[in-house]
C-alpha cells in the first residue's frame, strides 16, 4: 500500500515540476530511484505529507473523488472547477472575471495557470493538470506529433497583419526571392516558422534555400540589431517593437497568406462530459472579443501596463489585431491538416498526424458553440 501511495506521489510531484518548469535535474532522479527501505520513516512521512497537501490543491484533487470535484448533471459528471490554462496575451480575459461570473451560479470556480508558451499549456493538459487553454495553431501538431491527447474546442481570429518577416532599414533584400540563401530567424514550432514556410512557397523558393536560425524573440532581436541575421520572422508585439526601436522595414506581412489564428481547446473528458460549462465559456469570451473590439484604446492601455510594453508599441500591435473566435468547420480542419503535412514533409515531425483524431463530431460542436 506505501508503494503504491509512494509511486502516485511520485507521479503528482513530476506533473507539478513540469508545469512549474522547476528542473528535473540528477539529485531529484537520485532521490526517486532510492529504494524505500533505505528512505525510512521519515521520508515515507514526508513524502506522504507533501502527497496530502498537494491533493488538497482545487488543481490537484483526484477525480477520483466525485464529492470533491464534481456534481451529478443528467447523466454525465459536471466538473465544479474549470482549470484555465492561458498565456499573458489573454491576460484580459482573466482580469475581466467574466467567467466566473458567468459560471459562479452554477458552482463552477474558475482557475487561471498561466503558461510561457503554447508547447507548456499543451504538455500540462496532456498530464491532466489543466482543462482548457488556447494556443498557436502549431503547437497542437507538435503536440499531437508527440501523442498528446487534446481537443480542438474553437478557432481564434486569424490576424494576418500582426505577423511579418523584417529586414533591416538598409538591407538589400526587396522581395521574397532574395532571401535565397540568407540566414533567417524564427522560432521553431511557432505560427512565425508556418508563416516563413507559407512566404517561401509563394516566392516559389524552397525552406533548404534559406538558412534557419531558430531564435526565441527576444535572441532573434539581438541577432537582428547586430546584424548577425538578414531577415526575422515575427508576431506582434515583437513586431511593433521592432518596427519602433529598429525601423525595420517589413519585407511581407500575413496578409494573403495566414488564413488562420489559433485555437481553444481541452482535454476531451472535459469537454464530452461538460457540454453547458464549455458553451458558456465560449459565449462570455466571444461576447468579450467583441468589446474588445469596441474599446482598442483600453485593451492597448491594459496589455501595456501587464506586458511591460510601451503604449504607442501596444497600440500599435492592437490596430491590427482581429478579435472574435470561428467554429471548428471542415475549411478549418482541412487548413489545420495542412499546417500538419507540411511540418511532416519538411521532417520537423517525426510522423504524419492526422488532426482529426482531434476533432469532434458537428453535431457536439453545434451543442456549444455560439452564434458567430
Amino acid at each position: 500500500m506505501i508503494n503504491l501511495i509512494f509511486r502516485r506521489f511520485i507521479a503528482k510531484w513530476i506533473s507539478l515540476v513540469k508545469i512549474r518548469n522547476i528542473p528535473f535535474n540528477n539529485q531529484h532522479k537520485l532521490f526517486f530511484s532510492s529504494p524505500l527501505p533505505i528512505t525510512g520513516a521519515f521520508v515515507t512521512g514526508l513524502c506522504l505529507s507533501v502527497l496530502f497537501a498537494a491533493c488538497s490543491s482545487p488543481s490537484t484533487v483526484s477525480s477520483s473523488n466525485p464529492s470533491a470535484t464534481s456534481v451529478s448533471n443528467s447523466a454525465s459528471s459536471k466538473a465544479t472547477v474549470l482549470r484555465f490554462g492561458y498565456q499573458k496575451s489573454n491576460i484580459l480575459l482573466r482580469n475581466k472575471g467574466v467567467l466566473e461570473k458567468r459560471l459562479s451560479p452554477n458552482g463552477i470556480s474558475v482557475e487561471w495557470i498561466e503558461f510561457p508558451a503554447g508547447p507548456q499549456l499543451l504538455e500540462a493538459m496532456n498530464v491532466g493538470s489543466i482543462d482548457f487553454g488556447h494556443v498557436g495553431e502549431s503547437p497542437p501538431i507538435f503536440a499531437q506529433a508527440a501523442g498528446a491527447s487534446l481537443t480542438y474546442v474553437a478557432g481564434i481570429a486569424s490576424s494576418p497583419a500582426g505577423s511579418a518577416i523584417l529586414v533591416p532599414q538598409n538591407s538589400s533584400i526587396k522581395k521574397l526571392t532574395d532571401l535565397k540563401g540568407k540566414k533567417v530567424a524564427f522560432q521553431k514550432g511557432f505560427s512565425a516558422h508556418l508563416l516563413l514556410v507559407q512566404a517561401l512557397e509563394k516566392a516559389g523558393l524552397k525552406y533548404t534555400d534559406i538558412e534557419p536560425k531558430y531564435l526565441p524573440p527576444a535572441d532573434a532581436r539581438a541577432a537582428f540589431v547586430k546584424g548577425s541575421i538578414d531577415a526575422w520572422v515575427i508576431w506582434d508585439p515583437f513586431y511593433a517593437a521592432a518596427q519602433e526601436a529598429t525601423k525595420a522595414r517589413v519585407l511581407i506581412d500575413g496578409t494573403g497568406i495566414n488564413k488562420q489564428g489559433g485555437y481553444y481547446l481541452g482535454t476531451r473528458k472535459f469537454v464530452t462530459e461538460n457540454p453547458r460549462t464549455v458553451k458558456a465559456v465560449l459565449e462570455e469570451i466571444q461576447s468579450l472579443e467583441e468589446w474588445f473590439k469596441q474599446h482598442r484604446e483600453e485593451v492597448a492601455q491594459t496589455l501595456s501596463s501587464v506586458l511591460a510594453i510601451d503604449r504607442v508599441t501596444m497600440g500599435k500591435a492592437t490596430s491590427r489585431r482581429t478579435f472574435g473566435i470561428v467554429s471548428i468547420d471542415d475549411n478549418l480542419i482541412a487548413l489545420q491538416q495542412k499546417v500538419a503535412d507540411t511540418y511532416y514533409q519538411l521532417k520537423l515531425i517525426p510522423k504524419q498526424v492526422n488532426v482529426k483524431d482531434a476533432v469532434l463530431t458537428q453535431e457536439q460542436y453545434a451543442a456549444f458553440s455560439p452564434k458567430i
